[in-house]
């Protein structure tokens, strides 16, 4: 029997399961259906979310239903601004809901939401991207066919953003990691709304930041009256960073806008609560810290917020002669005194004035003082303020738990008055600025989270009313020092306006290394994380300063540059550098040209001039300058050059060799070669073996070279070598790939002995008419494994058949002349048949086919009886 109640009770709790299961499957499409009426009915939007899912286990016994990613876009004139995106909406019911008619509301208890954004804009004509609502011209009594109703009990969002942005005003508050829940019967006209809230505020008004990141915590009881739209705090508790406040008082939402009547304090004087006004990421716990004296926030906020008019307020901050000392540090701050008001009298946001009349510290015997006023806030801010007095920085640390990776030292001393207003500083207005005074900074080190240091032992800012004026900065980090003197402009522009920061600067150093003042990788964050790469450097868009320098020792990578000199001036993300010069490479280099890092990539574009450098050494230890002319270890001597060029910058901002567009013309001093330090030139003379390269004079030589997309073109030029000419040119890459051509005008007796023997059988005035020997020869392959042909034998070639024709036309000749003195010899007294003298060797044989004719023979018989003389060279057949 027991056996039996089992199985029926599992039978039941398996259908039950199987149920709950199964159910959402036959109710998905329903409830989805009317959760996308019930949006399109309501808004005038864009609206969209992937799916929409229903479970009966999330808050069982009841029903939920989940969008994902629902987006609400707004429509002109917001067109494609996202007012709402969230993660994920959850909305709760009773199961009953789920088998409700298709005409039937749907009744929602609970609301709960993850990851979300609410973006609320105002634009400069007042209108607000939030009104989507549709129009409803149905009676307030005719809810019949609305497909859902908000019956809520309970609410809750989770990591939510709220923007809020009015571009008329120029204010913007953003509100992160927003976490809000409530619970309360909203189907009652008036309830008690039990809330919980964390968030972090930032606020900017006309791009000056006035809070950032600022924690806010409120738990309370707001007693809401749906009727009157009015919300009173009755049981509250409010945290400000660590602040406490209470708050007493009501809004309400009236047709002009919303009413204030607000109060709040501190709960205590004690002054832990200007402590906990310390940002917890810079502070510590608060517990055991001994205080005296008093502090308090006391203020309200009564009147309407209109387009027109702001509540009037008063918020008073005091304390009166406090101290206090952390238990685990050695100092204490005393005698602090802060004279605080923040007001409003009028209703009218420009009439707000700020007096900080006074604050005052003391950190062992340093005191230092300040206050400031401020007035007119909203249109032409007037500011009044005062700094004076000293702190020695490494005393910050020990009397307050500052979080710092390295501790600070140094003294800081101000003595500091100005007046202006912010349209003057706009429109740089400097007779109605007053600046005066001075701030000096010694003694200072700083070490930054990679371990490089800086070391100020002495900085000093004089105030003008124009100008700022750095009479003394003096530094060392690393393995360089600075100093620098000069003029800042426009200081208040740049630090109230975000306007350019002006400058003339003059920076003088014995030794200056680049790398001290670059990050080439950020650190890893684990001793299992490597390190990454940083990315290229940006030079501030806000700069706009000319810099004049000047360098005994400049390290740069592997160079040692000697005499720098030159301006650099600074302006729209670009350095551009004029007249810079430096000895190196036993020589000089002069330099002008610009970097950019406005786009994507940094470029650049140089002009260099180089004057008697060490060809082994730049040829060496410049890359770009190998690529381009791999004659490194080759050639010794001097050089002199132009080089124009410009291309794209690697992140670490050295050229990007692929990249490279420009030209070159080159002069060599004094210069030798060492071939057998080149696989090419070893090469070259195996193959052509007239050429001994050592003894090829370059002085004086001149080349002209351009490169473009890795390509390097070297235009022809002449070289000379005894009485032997070369022309050369040709291209090659920067991946060391090339394709030269070499023409040689060579003379015949340097092509071997055979050309030589036939030469020696000329008579000199023949041996003086022989031409020059053209030889041409192609290297490719690259300049580690080349690749050299020559037509060097098709050149003796035709050098044996020239000779062998001139020995012909000697010997053709050299028969004709006797021919012809034998006829004349043989003529009778009287005759006077001319004589024509042959030309050819068959003109010969006609000539003296007919001579012998008209001898008959006796000239037939003397030319045959004649001694026979000595033979002649047969000429080659």
């Amino acid at each position: 029997m027991v056996k039996k109640i089992a199985l029926i009770i599992g039978g039941l709790l398996l259908l039950v399961i199987g149920s709950l299961f199964a159910i959402p499957y036959f109710f998905k499409d329903q409830i989805k259906a009317k959760i996308a009426l019930a949006i399109n009915e309501k808004v005038d939007a864009n609206v969209s979310f992937k799916d929409a899912d229903l479970s009966l286990f999330k808050s069982f016994p009841n029903a939920t239903v989940t969008l994902d990613s629902l987006v609400i876009i707004n429509k002109a004139p917001f067109a494609g601004d996202t007012l709402v995106a969230l993660g994920e909406l959850n909305l709760k019911m009773s199961v009953k809901e789920l088998f409700k008619e298709n005409n039937e509301a749907i009744s929602i208890q609970g609301i709960t939401s993850k990851n979300g954004l609410i973006n609320i804009i105002f634009n400069k004509d007042g209108l607000g991207n939030y009104d989507i609502a549709l129009k409803d011209d149905k009676p307030a009594t005719d809810k019949a066919s609305d497909p859902l109703n908000l019956s809520i009990q309970e609410y809750k969002i989770e990591n939510f953003q709220f923007r809020y942005t009015d571009q008329g005003s120029k204010i913007k508050m953003v509100i992160n990691s927003l976490n809000h829940e409530g619970t309360g019967d909203f189907a009652a006209s008036k309830l008690d709304l039990k809330t919980k809230s964390t968030a972090k505020v930032s606020l900017d008004m006309d791009k000056v930041n006035y809070m950032k990141n600022v924690a806010l915590t409120l738990d309370a009881v707001l007693g809401i009256d749906l009727e009157q739209s009015k919300y009173t705090f009755k049981e509250n508790k409010a945290l400000i960073n660590q602040l406490p406040l209470e708050f007493d008082g009501f809004i309400q939402m009236v047709e002009a806008g919303q009413v204030y009547d607000l109060k709040f304090k501190t709960p205590t004087s004690s002054f832990k609560n200007f402590l906990g006004l310390i940002p917890v990421a810079y502070a510590s716990s608060l517990d055991n810290v001994k205080t005296t004296g008093d502090f308090s926030v006391v203020g309200f906020a009564k009147g309407t917020l209109t387009e027109t008019t702001v509540p009037k307020f008063n918020i008073e901050i005091a304390s009166n002669n406090a101290s206090f000392q952390y238990p685990d540090l050695p100092k204490s701050v005393q005698h602090i005194v802060i004279d605080t008001k923040i007001i409003n009298e009028t209703g009218i946001l420009n009439d707000t004035y700020v007096n900080l009349d006074k604050l005052s510290f003391q950190i062992d015997k340093d005191v230092f003082n300040a206050k400031a006023n401020i007035k007119n806030v909203t249109q032409n801010a007037l500011v009044d303020a005062m700094l004076k007095g000293t702190i020695n920085l490494g005393n910050l640390s020990k009397a307050y738990p500052i979080k710092l990776d390295t501790p600070l030292s140094g003294i800081l001393k101000a003595d500091v008055e100005t007046k202006f207003d912010m349209e003057s500083v706009t429109k740089s207005d400097y007779a109605k600025i007053y600046n005066a005074g001075t701030m000096s900074l010694s003694g200072f080190k700083y070490t930054d989270e990679n371990g490089k240091g800086m070391n100020i032992s002495t900085a000093m800012v004089q105030f003008n009313p124009s100008q700022v004026n750095l009479k003394q900065f003096n530094a060392t980090t690393g393995k360089s020092d600075i100093a620098v003197t000069g003029i800042l402009d426009n200081f208040y522009g740049f630090i109230f306006k975000n306007q350019e920061l002006k400058g003339n600067f003059s920076l003088t150093s014995n030794q200056l290394a680049v790398s001290d003042f670059m990050t080439t990788e950020e650190p890893a964050k684990t001793s299992t994380e490597a390190a990454k790469p940083a990315d290229a450097m940006k030079i501030p868009a806000f700069l706009n300063c000319t810099l004049s320098a000047k360098a005994n020792t400049v390290l740069y990578d592997n160079l040692t540059l000697k005499d720098v000199s030159g301006k650099l001036i600074v302006k729209d993300e670009k350095v551009t550098m004029e007249n810079v010069k430096t000895s190196i490479f036993g020589g000089s280099i002069g330099l002008n040209g610009s970097v950019s890092t406005k786009g994507k990539t940094p470029v650049f574009d140089m002009n260099l001039g180089l004057n008697q450098v060490d060809i082994a050494q730049s040829f060496t230890q410049l890359d770009m300058l190998k690529k381009i002319a791999p004659i490194a270890g080759i050639i010794n001597g001097k050089l002199n050059s132009t080089i124009k060029l410009n291309g794209n910058l690697t992140k670490d901002m050295s050229p990007d060799l692929t990249t490279l567009t420009g030209d070159l013309l080159g002069q060599l001093l004094s210069t030798t070669v060492n071939s057998s330090n080149s696989t090419l030139l070893t090469a070259l003379t195996s193959n052509i073996n007239f050429l001994d390269l050592s003894k090829i004079n370059f002085n004086d030589l001149k080349a002209a070279v351009t490169f473009k997309d890795g390509k390097i073109n070297v235009r022809p030029f002449d070289i000379k070598y005894k009485d032997i000419k070369a022309t050369i040119g040709g291209t090659h890459g920067f991946d060391q790939t090339m394709n030269y051509n070499l023409k040689f005008d060579v003379p015949a007796k340097y092509l071997g002995s055979d050309a030589n023997a036939l030469i020696a059988k000329l008579t000199p005035a023949d041996a003086a008419k022989l031409e020059n020997i053209p030889i041409n020869a192609l290297m490719t392959g690259n300049f580690s494994n080349p690749k050299i042909s020559t037509d060097l034998k098709t050149a003796v070639t035709n050098l044996t058949n020239q000779l062998v024709q001139q020995q012909k036309a000697a010997l053709i000749s050299k028969g004709t002349s006797k021919l012809t003195d034998l006829i004349n010899k043989n003529k009778k007294p009287g005759d006077t048949t001319k004589t024509v003298i042959p030309t050819t060797k068959a003109e010969v044989q006609e000539q003296a086919k007919v001579e012998v004719k008209k001898q008959a023979t006796n000239l037939l018989k003397g030319f045959l009886n004649k001694k026979k003389p000595a033979e002649e060279p047969k000429a080659a057949e």
